[in-house]
Protein backbone atom coordinates (compact mmCIF):
# COMPACT_ATOMS: atom_id res chain seq x y z
CA UNK A 1 0.00 0.00 0.00
CA UNK A 2 2.86 2.36 0.71
CA UNK A 3 4.77 1.85 -2.52
CA UNK A 4 3.38 5.19 -3.66
CA UNK A 5 2.28 8.08 -1.45
CA UNK A 6 -1.27 7.73 -0.22
CA UNK A 7 -3.57 9.13 2.46
CA UNK A 8 -1.44 7.64 5.20
CA UNK A 9 1.82 8.49 3.47
CA UNK A 10 3.73 9.70 6.52
CA UNK A 11 3.18 6.42 8.33
CA UNK A 12 4.31 4.57 5.23
CA UNK A 13 7.50 6.62 5.00
CA UNK A 14 8.67 4.98 8.19
CA UNK A 15 9.29 1.77 6.31
CA UNK A 16 12.85 0.59 5.93
CA UNK A 17 13.15 1.31 2.20
CA UNK A 18 12.44 4.99 2.80
CA UNK A 19 14.79 5.28 5.78
CA UNK A 20 17.56 3.70 3.70
CA UNK A 21 17.29 6.33 0.97
CA UNK A 22 16.54 9.27 3.27
CA UNK A 23 19.78 11.22 2.48
CA UNK A 24 19.07 11.13 -1.27
CA UNK A 25 15.42 12.03 -0.75
CA UNK A 26 16.32 14.95 1.47
CA UNK A 27 18.83 16.24 -1.07
CA UNK A 28 16.26 16.12 -3.85
CA UNK A 29 13.70 17.77 -1.58
CA UNK A 30 15.95 20.69 -0.83
CA UNK A 31 16.68 21.11 -4.53
CA UNK A 32 12.98 21.02 -5.45
CA UNK A 33 12.10 23.53 -2.74
CA UNK A 34 13.44 26.29 -4.94
CA UNK A 35 12.20 25.09 -8.34
CA UNK A 36 8.44 24.69 -8.15
CA UNK A 37 6.70 24.47 -11.51
CA UNK A 38 3.70 26.40 -10.17
CA UNK A 39 3.53 29.80 -11.83
CA UNK A 40 3.11 32.99 -9.85
CA UNK A 41 0.24 35.29 -10.68
CA UNK A 42 -1.84 32.75 -12.62
CA UNK A 43 -5.45 33.71 -13.27
CA UNK A 44 -8.20 31.77 -11.52
CA UNK A 45 -11.67 32.98 -12.35
CA UNK A 46 -14.25 32.40 -9.59
CA UNK A 47 -17.47 30.70 -10.61
CA UNK A 48 -20.64 29.42 -8.99
CA UNK A 49 -23.07 26.58 -9.54
CA UNK A 50 -25.66 27.30 -12.20
CA UNK A 51 -29.30 27.64 -11.05
CA UNK A 52 -31.49 24.58 -10.90
CA UNK A 53 -33.12 23.83 -14.24
CA UNK A 54 -36.69 22.86 -15.04
CA UNK A 55 -36.48 22.42 -18.82
CA UNK A 56 -35.19 18.85 -19.02
CA UNK A 57 -37.00 15.52 -18.88
CA UNK A 58 -35.06 14.61 -15.75
CA UNK A 59 -35.93 17.92 -14.05
CA UNK A 60 -39.61 17.51 -14.88
CA UNK A 61 -39.62 13.99 -13.45
CA UNK A 62 -37.86 15.20 -10.29
CA UNK A 63 -40.27 18.10 -9.97
CA UNK A 64 -43.24 15.76 -10.21
CA UNK A 65 -41.78 13.54 -7.47
CA UNK A 66 -41.08 16.48 -5.18
CA UNK A 67 -44.57 17.92 -5.68
CA UNK A 68 -46.04 14.86 -3.95
CA UNK A 69 -44.19 15.58 -0.71
CA UNK A 70 -43.98 18.35 1.83
CA UNK A 71 -41.84 21.39 1.17
CA UNK A 72 -38.28 21.02 2.45
CA UNK A 73 -38.22 17.23 2.07
CA UNK A 74 -35.58 15.57 -0.13
CA UNK A 75 -35.63 12.22 -1.91
CA UNK A 76 -32.93 9.55 -1.90
CA UNK A 77 -31.97 6.25 -3.49
CA UNK A 78 -29.39 4.02 -1.87
CA UNK A 79 -26.62 2.65 -4.09
CA UNK A 80 -25.15 -0.51 -2.58
CA UNK A 81 -24.51 -2.51 -5.77
CA UNK A 82 -21.23 -1.39 -7.31
CA UNK A 83 -22.19 -1.85 -10.95
CA UNK A 84 -25.40 0.08 -10.39
CA UNK A 85 -23.42 2.86 -8.70
CA UNK A 86 -21.31 3.21 -11.86
CA UNK A 87 -24.23 3.11 -14.29
CA UNK A 88 -26.17 5.62 -12.21
CA UNK A 89 -23.29 8.07 -12.54
CA UNK A 90 -23.13 7.50 -16.28
CA UNK A 91 -26.90 7.94 -16.58
CA UNK A 92 -27.10 11.29 -14.80
CA UNK A 93 -24.06 12.60 -16.71
CA UNK A 94 -25.82 11.66 -19.95
CA UNK A 95 -28.97 13.47 -18.75
CA UNK A 96 -27.05 16.72 -18.10
CA UNK A 97 -28.00 19.70 -20.25
CA UNK A 98 -26.48 22.66 -18.41
CA UNK A 99 -23.88 21.81 -15.75
CA UNK A 100 -21.85 19.03 -14.14
CA UNK A 101 -19.82 19.60 -10.98
CA UNK A 102 -17.58 16.70 -9.96
CA UNK A 103 -15.45 16.53 -6.78
CA UNK A 104 -13.40 13.43 -5.88
CA UNK A 105 -10.37 12.33 -3.93
CA UNK A 106 -9.42 9.75 -6.59
CA UNK A 107 -10.22 9.70 -10.31
CA UNK A 108 -8.29 6.84 -11.88
CA UNK A 109 -7.12 6.53 -15.47
CA UNK A 110 -8.50 2.99 -15.76
CA UNK A 111 -11.45 1.37 -17.52
CA UNK A 112 -14.21 2.95 -15.44
CA UNK A 113 -12.38 6.25 -15.01
CA UNK A 114 -11.94 6.58 -18.76
CA UNK A 115 -15.59 5.61 -19.28
CA UNK A 116 -16.71 8.44 -16.99
CA UNK A 117 -14.25 10.81 -18.73
CA UNK A 118 -15.69 9.87 -22.15
CA UNK A 119 -19.22 10.70 -20.99
CA UNK A 120 -18.05 13.97 -19.42
CA UNK A 121 -16.42 14.89 -22.74
CA UNK A 122 -19.62 14.05 -24.61
CA UNK A 123 -21.56 16.29 -22.21
CA UNK A 124 -19.17 19.17 -22.81
CA UNK A 125 -19.53 18.66 -26.57
CA UNK A 126 -23.27 19.27 -26.30
CA UNK A 127 -22.73 22.51 -24.37
CA UNK A 128 -22.72 21.37 -20.73
CA UNK A 129 -20.35 23.29 -18.42
CA UNK A 130 -18.15 20.74 -16.64
CA UNK A 131 -16.12 21.58 -13.52
CA UNK A 132 -13.81 18.86 -12.16
CA UNK A 133 -12.16 19.34 -8.75
CA UNK A 134 -9.77 16.53 -7.79
CA UNK A 135 -7.34 15.99 -4.97
CA UNK A 136 -3.78 15.94 -6.28
CA UNK A 137 -2.26 13.32 -3.96
CA UNK A 138 -2.51 10.19 -6.10
CA UNK A 139 -2.48 11.64 -9.62
CA UNK A 140 0.10 9.80 -11.74
CA UNK A 141 -0.89 8.68 -15.22
CA UNK A 142 -4.20 10.52 -14.73
CA UNK A 143 -2.44 13.84 -15.19
CA UNK A 144 -2.26 13.91 -18.99
CA UNK A 145 -5.84 12.70 -19.38
CA UNK A 146 -7.05 15.50 -17.12
CA UNK A 147 -4.88 18.05 -18.88
CA UNK A 148 -6.31 17.07 -22.26
CA UNK A 149 -9.86 17.32 -20.90
CA UNK A 150 -9.02 20.77 -19.56
CA UNK A 151 -8.15 21.84 -23.12
CA UNK A 152 -11.87 21.55 -23.97
CA UNK A 153 -13.50 25.01 -23.74
CA UNK A 154 -16.40 23.52 -21.79
CA UNK A 155 -14.30 21.66 -19.19
CA UNK A 156 -12.21 23.14 -16.40
CA UNK A 157 -10.06 20.99 -14.13
CA UNK A 158 -8.70 22.17 -10.79
CA UNK A 159 -6.35 20.30 -8.46
CA UNK A 160 -6.66 20.58 -4.70
CA UNK A 161 -3.50 21.21 -2.66
CA UNK A 162 -1.11 20.02 -5.40
CA UNK A 163 2.57 19.18 -5.27
CA UNK A 164 4.95 21.83 -6.54
CA UNK A 165 5.53 19.84 -9.71
CA UNK A 166 2.74 18.77 -12.05
CA UNK A 167 3.66 15.09 -12.50
CA UNK A 168 5.90 14.24 -9.52
CA UNK A 169 7.65 10.90 -9.35
CA UNK A 170 7.56 8.85 -6.16
CA UNK A 171 10.98 10.23 -5.20
CA UNK A 172 9.80 13.76 -5.91
CA UNK A 173 6.69 13.26 -3.77
CA UNK A 174 8.76 11.89 -0.91
CA UNK A 175 11.20 14.76 -1.10
CA UNK A 176 8.44 17.37 -1.24
CA UNK A 177 6.90 15.78 1.85
CA UNK A 178 10.22 16.35 3.63
CA UNK A 179 9.98 20.07 2.85
CA UNK A 180 6.21 20.63 3.00
CA UNK A 181 4.87 17.67 4.95
CA UNK A 182 2.41 19.65 7.04
CA UNK A 183 0.64 21.07 3.97
CA UNK A 184 0.80 18.02 1.73
CA UNK A 185 -0.45 15.66 4.45
CA UNK A 186 -3.84 17.44 4.37
CA UNK A 187 -6.11 16.16 1.62
CA UNK A 188 -9.57 16.75 0.13
CA UNK A 189 -11.43 13.48 0.70
CA UNK A 190 -14.86 14.78 -0.46
CA UNK A 191 -16.91 12.89 -3.05
CA UNK A 192 -19.83 14.40 -4.97
CA UNK A 193 -21.33 14.56 -8.46
CA UNK A 194 -23.95 17.27 -9.12
CA UNK A 195 -25.89 17.57 -12.40
CA UNK A 196 -28.00 20.55 -13.53
CA UNK A 197 -28.43 21.62 -9.93
CA UNK A 198 -31.24 19.06 -9.59
CA UNK A 199 -29.62 15.73 -8.73
CA UNK A 200 -26.46 14.65 -6.89
CA UNK A 201 -24.63 11.45 -5.97
CA UNK A 202 -22.84 11.69 -2.63
CA UNK A 203 -21.17 8.96 -0.60
CA UNK A 204 -17.97 7.01 -0.21
CA UNK A 205 -17.02 5.88 -3.73
CA UNK A 206 -14.16 7.38 -5.72
CA UNK A 207 -13.90 6.90 -9.50
CA UNK A 208 -11.96 3.76 -10.39
CA UNK A 209 -12.32 0.06 -11.21
CA UNK A 210 -12.00 -1.15 -7.62
CA UNK A 211 -14.96 0.99 -6.50
CA UNK A 212 -17.30 -0.55 -9.10
CA UNK A 213 -16.48 -4.29 -8.98
CA UNK A 214 -14.46 -3.97 -12.18
CA UNK A 215 -11.03 -4.82 -10.76
CA UNK A 216 -9.33 -8.21 -10.88
CA UNK A 217 -7.60 -7.23 -7.64
CA UNK A 218 -9.40 -6.21 -4.44
CA UNK A 219 -12.85 -4.60 -4.85
CA UNK A 220 -14.41 -2.25 -2.32
CA UNK A 221 -17.81 -2.55 -0.65
CA UNK A 222 -19.35 0.92 -0.45
CA UNK A 223 -22.57 2.96 -0.33
CA UNK A 224 -23.73 6.18 -2.05
CA UNK A 225 -26.94 8.18 -2.16
CA UNK A 226 -28.68 9.67 -5.19
CA UNK A 227 -30.29 12.87 -3.87
CA UNK A 228 -33.00 15.15 -5.24
CA UNK A 229 -34.75 18.11 -3.64
CA UNK A 230 -33.57 21.02 -1.46
CA UNK A 231 -30.45 19.21 -0.27
CA UNK A 232 -28.93 19.44 -3.79
CA UNK A 233 -28.42 23.25 -3.70
CA UNK A 234 -26.64 22.71 -0.39
CA UNK A 235 -24.26 20.34 -2.17
CA UNK A 236 -23.70 22.94 -4.92
CA UNK A 237 -22.88 25.58 -2.33
CA UNK A 238 -20.33 23.27 -0.69
CA UNK A 239 -18.75 22.52 -4.08
CA UNK A 240 -18.41 26.25 -4.83
CA UNK A 241 -16.64 26.83 -1.51
CA UNK A 242 -13.95 24.32 -2.50
CA UNK A 243 -13.82 25.31 -6.17
CA UNK A 244 -13.07 28.94 -5.31
CA UNK A 245 -10.81 28.37 -2.30
CA UNK A 246 -7.09 29.22 -2.34
CA UNK A 247 -6.08 25.52 -2.28
CA UNK A 248 -7.78 24.77 -5.65
CA UNK A 249 -5.32 25.32 -8.53
CA UNK A 250 -6.27 25.35 -12.22
CA UNK A 251 -4.23 23.00 -14.38
CA UNK A 252 -2.77 25.98 -16.27
CA UNK A 253 -1.16 27.18 -13.05
CA UNK A 254 1.70 24.80 -13.83
CA UNK A 255 4.46 26.09 -16.11
CA UNK A 256 4.48 22.84 -18.07
CA UNK A 257 0.71 22.87 -18.71
CA UNK A 258 0.81 22.90 -22.52
CA UNK A 259 -2.09 20.60 -23.32
CA UNK A 260 -3.48 21.49 -26.72
CA UNK A 261 -6.42 20.73 -28.95
CA UNK A 262 -4.24 18.02 -30.52
CA UNK A 263 -3.94 16.36 -27.10
CA UNK A 264 -7.71 16.58 -26.70
CA UNK A 265 -8.28 15.11 -30.17
CA UNK A 266 -5.99 12.16 -29.39
CA UNK A 267 -7.74 11.61 -26.08
CA UNK A 268 -11.14 11.76 -27.76
CA UNK A 269 -10.18 8.95 -30.14
CA UNK A 270 -8.69 6.84 -27.34
CA UNK A 271 -11.70 7.31 -25.04
CA UNK A 272 -14.14 6.43 -27.83
CA UNK A 273 -12.21 3.22 -28.48
CA UNK A 274 -12.13 2.40 -24.78
CA UNK A 275 -15.86 3.07 -24.45
CA UNK A 276 -16.62 0.66 -27.33
CA UNK A 277 -14.48 -2.01 -25.70
CA UNK A 278 -16.22 -1.45 -22.38
CA UNK A 279 -19.68 -1.61 -23.98
CA UNK A 280 -18.79 -5.01 -25.47
CA UNK A 281 -17.46 -6.42 -22.19
CA UNK A 282 -19.13 -8.96 -19.94
CA UNK A 283 -19.01 -6.35 -17.17
CA UNK A 284 -21.14 -3.90 -19.16
CA UNK A 285 -23.67 -6.59 -19.99
CA UNK A 286 -23.97 -7.59 -16.33
CA UNK A 287 -24.15 -3.96 -15.19
CA UNK A 288 -26.92 -3.10 -17.63
CA UNK A 289 -28.84 -6.21 -16.63
CA UNK A 290 -28.71 -5.18 -12.96
CA UNK A 291 -29.26 -1.48 -13.65
CA UNK A 292 -33.09 -1.43 -13.84
CA UNK A 293 -33.24 -2.74 -10.26
CA UNK A 294 -31.56 0.45 -9.05
CA UNK A 295 -33.29 3.25 -10.87
CA UNK A 296 -31.54 6.60 -11.41
CA UNK A 297 -33.08 10.03 -10.90
CA UNK A 298 -35.40 9.91 -13.93
CA UNK A 299 -36.72 6.35 -13.65
CA UNK A 300 -39.80 5.20 -11.80
CA UNK A 301 -39.13 3.40 -8.57
CA UNK A 302 -38.97 3.79 -4.82
CA UNK A 303 -37.53 6.92 -3.22
CA UNK A 304 -36.72 7.38 0.45
CA UNK A 305 -38.06 10.73 1.67
CA UNK A 306 -37.00 12.83 4.63
CA UNK A 307 -35.49 16.05 5.86
CA UNK A 308 -31.78 16.21 5.11
CA UNK A 309 -28.68 18.30 5.60
CA UNK A 310 -25.51 18.37 3.51
CA UNK A 311 -22.61 18.59 5.95
CA UNK A 312 -19.15 19.55 4.76
CA UNK A 313 -15.90 20.55 6.37
CA UNK A 314 -14.71 24.03 5.51
CA UNK A 315 -11.81 24.00 3.02
CA UNK A 316 -10.03 26.21 5.55
CA UNK A 317 -9.65 23.11 7.69
CA UNK A 318 -6.42 22.26 5.87
CA UNK A 319 -4.83 25.47 7.23
CA UNK A 320 -5.93 25.11 10.86
CA UNK A 321 -3.53 24.78 13.77
CA UNK A 322 -4.82 22.12 16.13
CA UNK A 323 -8.51 21.27 16.25
CA UNK A 324 -11.07 23.92 15.26
CA UNK A 325 -14.45 22.16 15.67
CA UNK A 326 -16.35 24.93 13.86
CA UNK A 327 -14.56 24.00 10.60
CA UNK A 328 -15.49 20.31 10.61
CA UNK A 329 -18.54 18.06 10.57
CA UNK A 330 -17.46 15.80 13.43
CA UNK A 331 -19.33 17.63 16.24
CA UNK A 332 -22.68 17.22 14.43
CA UNK A 333 -22.11 13.52 13.95
CA UNK A 334 -21.02 13.08 17.56
CA UNK A 335 -24.21 14.81 18.73
CA UNK A 336 -26.26 12.54 16.47
CA UNK A 337 -24.63 9.43 17.99
CA UNK A 338 -24.73 10.81 21.53
CA UNK A 339 -28.49 11.35 21.32
CA UNK A 340 -29.19 7.69 20.59
CA UNK A 341 -32.01 6.09 22.56
CA UNK A 342 -32.33 2.63 20.98
CA UNK A 343 -29.34 1.59 18.82
CA UNK A 344 -26.20 2.84 17.07
CA UNK A 345 -24.73 1.19 13.96
CA UNK A 346 -21.35 2.44 12.72
CA UNK A 347 -19.68 1.46 9.43
CA UNK A 348 -16.12 2.61 8.80
CA UNK A 349 -13.21 0.95 6.93
CA UNK A 350 -10.74 2.65 9.26
CA UNK A 351 -12.02 2.77 12.84
CA UNK A 352 -9.68 4.52 15.29
CA UNK A 353 -11.84 5.97 18.07
CA UNK A 354 -8.99 6.83 20.40
CA UNK A 355 -9.34 6.70 24.16
CA UNK A 356 -11.96 9.47 24.30
CA UNK A 357 -14.03 7.94 21.51
CA UNK A 358 -13.88 4.49 23.06
CA UNK A 359 -15.09 5.88 26.38
CA UNK A 360 -17.82 7.85 24.59
CA UNK A 361 -19.19 4.71 22.89
CA UNK A 362 -18.92 2.67 26.10
CA UNK A 363 -20.91 5.39 27.87
CA UNK A 364 -23.72 4.98 25.34
CA UNK A 365 -23.74 1.22 25.99
CA UNK A 366 -23.93 1.85 29.74
CA UNK A 367 -27.15 3.79 29.10
CA UNK A 368 -28.62 0.59 27.67
CA UNK A 369 -28.16 1.54 24.00
CA UNK A 370 -26.44 -1.16 21.90
CA UNK A 371 -23.52 0.03 19.76
CA UNK A 372 -22.39 -2.13 16.84
CA UNK A 373 -19.38 -1.44 14.59
CA UNK A 374 -18.46 -2.88 11.19
CA UNK A 375 -14.88 -2.30 10.07
CA UNK A 376 -12.18 -4.13 8.12
CA UNK A 377 -10.42 -7.22 9.37
CA UNK A 378 -6.65 -7.49 9.24
CA UNK A 379 -7.04 -9.66 6.14
CA UNK A 380 -9.32 -7.20 4.31
CA UNK A 381 -7.70 -3.95 5.46
CA UNK A 382 -5.64 -2.14 2.80
CA UNK A 383 -3.93 0.03 5.45
CA UNK A 384 -1.96 -2.00 8.04
CA UNK A 385 -1.05 1.18 9.94
CA UNK A 386 -4.74 2.06 10.30
CA UNK A 387 -5.52 -1.45 11.52
CA UNK A 388 -2.75 -1.17 14.11
CA UNK A 389 -4.45 1.93 15.50
CA UNK A 390 -7.81 0.16 15.67
CA UNK A 391 -6.27 -2.91 17.32
CA UNK A 392 -4.88 -0.69 20.07
CA UNK A 393 -8.44 0.10 21.26
CA UNK A 394 -10.18 -3.18 20.46
CA UNK A 395 -10.05 -4.65 23.98
CA UNK A 396 -11.20 -1.37 25.53
CA UNK A 397 -14.17 -1.26 23.16
CA UNK A 398 -15.12 -4.88 23.86
CA UNK A 399 -14.84 -4.41 27.61
CA UNK A 400 -17.12 -1.38 27.21
CA UNK A 401 -19.77 -3.55 25.57
CA UNK A 402 -19.31 -2.36 21.97
CA UNK A 403 -20.02 -5.12 19.43
CA UNK A 404 -17.26 -5.41 16.81
CA UNK A 405 -17.53 -7.02 13.38
CA UNK A 406 -14.63 -7.25 10.92
CA UNK A 407 -15.34 -7.82 7.23
CA UNK A 408 -13.97 -11.03 5.74
CA UNK A 409 -11.92 -10.67 2.54
CA UNK A 410 -13.00 -13.97 1.01
CA UNK A 411 -15.71 -14.39 -1.57
CA UNK A 412 -18.75 -15.47 0.34
CA UNK A 413 -22.24 -14.06 0.19
CA UNK A 414 -20.87 -10.53 0.35
CA UNK A 415 -18.62 -11.03 -2.68
CA UNK A 416 -20.28 -12.38 -5.80
CA UNK A 417 -18.16 -13.05 -8.83
CA UNK A 418 -17.54 -9.83 -10.74
CA UNK A 419 -18.39 -9.63 -14.41
CA UNK A 420 -14.68 -9.38 -15.24
CA UNK A 421 -13.79 -12.50 -13.27
CA UNK A 422 -13.11 -13.27 -9.65
CA UNK A 423 -11.20 -10.63 -7.73
CA UNK A 424 -8.62 -11.46 -5.09
CA UNK A 425 -10.98 -10.31 -2.35
CA UNK A 426 -13.01 -7.48 -0.92
CA UNK A 427 -12.37 -4.57 1.41
CA UNK A 428 -14.83 -2.34 3.23
CA UNK A 429 -14.89 1.27 2.03
CA UNK A 430 -18.38 2.41 3.14
CA UNK A 431 -18.73 5.17 5.71
CA UNK A 432 -22.18 5.28 7.32
CA UNK A 433 -24.05 5.63 10.60
CA UNK A 434 -27.59 4.68 11.63
CA UNK A 435 -29.05 5.95 14.91
CA UNK A 436 -32.34 4.69 16.35
CA UNK A 437 -33.41 3.20 12.99
CA UNK A 438 -34.27 6.71 11.82
CA UNK A 439 -31.24 8.99 11.47
CA UNK A 440 -28.65 8.20 8.78
CA UNK A 441 -25.25 9.56 7.79
CA UNK A 442 -23.60 8.51 4.53
CA UNK A 443 -20.49 10.24 3.24
CA UNK A 444 -16.72 10.29 2.96
CA UNK A 445 -15.72 10.47 6.63
CA UNK A 446 -13.79 7.61 8.20
CA UNK A 447 -13.94 7.34 11.98
CA UNK A 448 -10.28 8.12 12.57
CA UNK A 449 -7.98 10.98 13.48
CA UNK A 450 -7.02 11.67 9.86
CA UNK A 451 -10.62 12.36 8.86
CA UNK A 452 -11.15 14.36 12.04
CA UNK A 453 -8.11 16.62 11.84
CA UNK A 454 -6.28 16.38 8.49
CA UNK A 455 -8.60 15.55 5.57
CA UNK A 456 -11.66 17.50 4.52
CA UNK A 457 -14.87 15.46 4.48
CA UNK A 458 -18.54 15.68 3.56
CA UNK A 459 -21.77 13.69 3.66
CA UNK A 460 -25.54 13.66 4.08
CA UNK A 461 -27.50 13.47 7.33
CA UNK A 462 -31.00 12.20 6.58
CA UNK A 463 -33.98 11.65 8.88
CA UNK A 464 -35.83 8.78 7.20
CA UNK A 465 -36.88 5.52 8.84
CA UNK A 466 -37.18 3.63 5.50
CA UNK A 467 -33.69 4.72 4.43
CA UNK A 468 -32.34 3.79 7.85
CA UNK A 469 -33.87 0.34 7.51
CA UNK A 470 -32.21 -0.11 4.09
CA UNK A 471 -28.79 0.79 5.53
CA UNK A 472 -29.46 -1.52 8.48
CA UNK A 473 -30.11 -4.32 6.00
CA UNK A 474 -26.71 -3.62 4.40
CA UNK A 475 -25.12 -3.77 7.87
CA UNK A 476 -26.96 -6.95 8.87
CA UNK A 477 -25.98 -8.75 5.66
CA UNK A 478 -22.36 -7.67 5.92
CA UNK A 479 -22.14 -8.87 9.53
CA UNK A 480 -23.51 -12.36 8.94
CA UNK A 481 -21.02 -15.01 10.13
CA UNK A 482 -20.42 -15.99 6.48
CA UNK A 483 -19.34 -12.40 5.71
CA UNK A 484 -17.68 -11.04 8.85
CA UNK A 485 -15.69 -12.06 11.92
CA UNK A 486 -17.50 -11.29 15.19
CA UNK A 487 -14.78 -10.28 17.66
CA UNK A 488 -15.57 -11.18 21.28
CA UNK A 489 -13.93 -11.65 24.66
CA UNK A 490 -14.36 -15.18 26.02
CA UNK A 491 -13.59 -16.31 29.54
CA UNK A 492 -10.80 -18.84 29.97
CA UNK A 493 -10.45 -21.58 32.62
CA UNK A 494 -9.40 -20.54 36.10
CA UNK A 495 -5.65 -20.67 36.55
CA UNK A 496 -4.80 -19.60 33.00
CA UNK A 497 -3.26 -16.40 34.36
CA UNK A 498 -5.68 -14.05 32.56
CA UNK A 499 -9.49 -13.77 32.71
CA UNK A 500 -10.36 -13.71 29.01
CA UNK A 501 -9.11 -14.27 25.49
CA UNK A 502 -10.03 -12.43 22.31
CA UNK A 503 -11.74 -14.66 19.75
CA UNK A 504 -12.97 -14.31 16.18
CA UNK A 505 -16.26 -16.12 15.48
CA UNK A 506 -17.42 -16.89 11.93
CA UNK A 507 -18.87 -19.59 9.70
CA UNK A 508 -17.02 -21.27 6.85
CA UNK A 509 -18.78 -23.74 4.55
CA UNK A 510 -21.50 -24.24 7.13
CA UNK A 511 -19.07 -24.89 10.00
CA UNK A 512 -18.88 -22.49 12.97
CA UNK A 513 -15.28 -21.53 13.74
CA UNK A 514 -13.81 -19.99 16.89
CA UNK A 515 -10.34 -18.57 16.06
CA UNK A 516 -7.76 -17.33 18.56
CA UNK A 517 -6.10 -14.81 16.24
CA UNK A 518 -6.98 -12.76 13.16
CA UNK A 519 -8.23 -15.23 10.54
CA UNK A 520 -7.02 -15.03 6.98
CA UNK A 521 -4.06 -12.75 7.70
CA UNK A 522 -0.49 -13.71 6.83
CA UNK A 523 2.12 -14.03 9.52
CA UNK A 524 4.04 -11.19 7.89
CA UNK A 525 1.03 -8.88 8.15
CA UNK A 526 0.56 -9.76 11.83
CA UNK A 527 4.21 -8.98 12.57
CA UNK A 528 3.93 -5.70 10.66
CA UNK A 529 0.91 -4.61 12.70
CA UNK A 530 2.64 -5.66 15.94
CA UNK A 531 5.50 -3.26 15.30
CA UNK A 532 3.27 -0.50 13.92
CA UNK A 533 1.32 -0.52 17.19
CA UNK A 534 4.50 0.54 18.98
CA UNK A 535 4.94 3.67 16.87
CA UNK A 536 3.36 7.07 17.76
CA UNK A 537 1.31 7.27 14.56
CA UNK A 538 -2.23 7.77 15.85
CA UNK A 539 -2.62 11.42 14.79
CA UNK A 540 -1.47 10.54 11.27
CA UNK A 541 -3.87 7.63 10.71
Amino acid sequence: MYVTPGPRFVAGMLRTRFIACLPAVLAVGLALAGCSSLRKGFVKQPSSGLPQVSDTASARYIGAQLSQHASGVSGFRLLTRSSNALMSRIAIIDQARHSIDLQYYIFKNDATGRLVAQHLLAAADRGVRVRMLLDAMDLTNEDRMLGALDAHPGIEVRLFNPFGTRSPSMLSKMSQFIVEGRRLNRRMHNKSLIVDGTVAIIGGRNIGDDYFDASNDTNFRDVDLIAIGPVVPQASHAFDAYWNCDAAYPVEAFRDARDTQDDLAKLRIALAKDARSFAQSDYAAAALEAFPDGATSDRSGEWFWGSAELVSDSPEKINMEGDVPSLRIGPKLKAMIGGAQRQVLLISPYFLPGNDGSQFLAGIVRRGVPVKVLTNSLASNDEPAAYSGYARYRVQLLEGGVALYELRPDQGAAQPMTARGRSSGISLHAKAMVVDSEHVFIGSLNMDQRSKLLNTEMGLIVDSAPLAQAVEQFFNTATLPENAFHVVLQQVPVGAGYPWQMRWLYRDKGVDINASREPGATEGRRIEVFFLRMLPLENLL
